[in-house]
């Protein structure tokens, strides 16, 4: 695998095996500072089992996670927050009782410096000050995802979009420098996947924040991505620029299944619509 200077993950090597059954196998690829990847394939491709090893909730069976430099593996699943890392999930994983921004507050927890001394004198000391910049944030991103009018209501009441919404704003609140979203339009109707699709745009251009995307979505994948990676059977079998792997036969005849035609014109719409 050639290696770029401004790379901030590398995926080295990586295979994963739960008994006799190989989920990954040899998955190499890096992703570049402030870029959108996006890693598809079909279903059990093993797309989530690699978010899985880089959010630190499965260990490879063997090879590299390199973060900034520095071997990821090596830091238990806690630390990804401090290490920059944040990620959505395919299943929402909300907390249902919880208010949206009570939700969101939950992502910056990391981010909290004060102890029991400060916290006593909290009208005097840095605690209060520290809460403010947390909620300042917050709001930003309350905001920037068009949810201020949830702000206080429970999470688990609010439609499947909204809650994605929820989601991706807690995950955002770590702060991360890169944020991993895990199918994040799955599920939802044109209007919201088109609200989200420039969410997206935004955590780059507003936020800074690299993206590592899973979609099933080939519109959105070519409009959206930098580069992408393609998994079958747990193992990469095309990655480079969208337009590109969209051309690879291997691509055609094990993942999207469809003929020549269709696909060139898939790709001219899409080139069009970026333009």
């Amino acid at each position: 695998m050639a290696e770029h200077d401004d790379a901030i993950l590398r995926v080295d090597g990586v295979s994963l095996q739960f008994g006799g059954v190989k989920a990954l196998s040899d998955v190499s690829f890096e992703v570049r500072k402030g870029e959108l990847f996006s890693l598809i394939g079909p279903n059990g491709a093993g797309k989530t089992s690699m978010l899985n090893c880089i959010s630190g909730r499965y260990k490879p069976t063997i090879g590299s996670i390199i973060w900034r430099g520095a071997d990821l593996l090596r830091h238990p699943i806690n630390d990804r927050a401090h290490l920059g890392i944040g990620r959505t999930f395919q299943n929402l994983a909300l907390f249902g009782h919880m208010s949206v921004l009570d939700n969101i507050l939950v992502g910056r927890h990391h981010k909290l410096k004060s102890n029991l001394v400060s916290g006593m004198l909290y009208w005097i000391g840095g605690a209060r000050r520290e809460e403010l910049e947390h909620r300042r944030f917050v709001e930003t991103i309350i905001d920037f995802l068009e949810i201020q009018h949830v702000r206080h209501e429970p999470a688990g009441t609010l439609s499947y979009g909204l809650r994605k919404r929820v989601e991706l704003a807690r995950a955002m609140a770590i702060e991360p420098d890169l944020i991993l979203l895990d199918e994040p339009m799955a599920g939802m109707n044109l209007e919201e996947k088109e609200d989200m699709a420039r969410f997206i745009i935004g955590l780059q251009q507003e936020f800074e924040m690299t993206t590592m995307m899973i979609e099933h979505d080939m519109g959105v994948v070519m409009d959206l991505s930098d580069h992408v990676a393609v998994l079958d059977f747990g193992r990469i079998i095309a990655a480079g620029e969208p337009k590109a792997v969209l051309a690879n036969e291997h691509v055609k005849k094990a993942y999207l299944g469809e003929d020549d035609d269709d696909l060139l014109r898939l790709a001219d719409q899409d080139e069009r619509a970026i333009a």
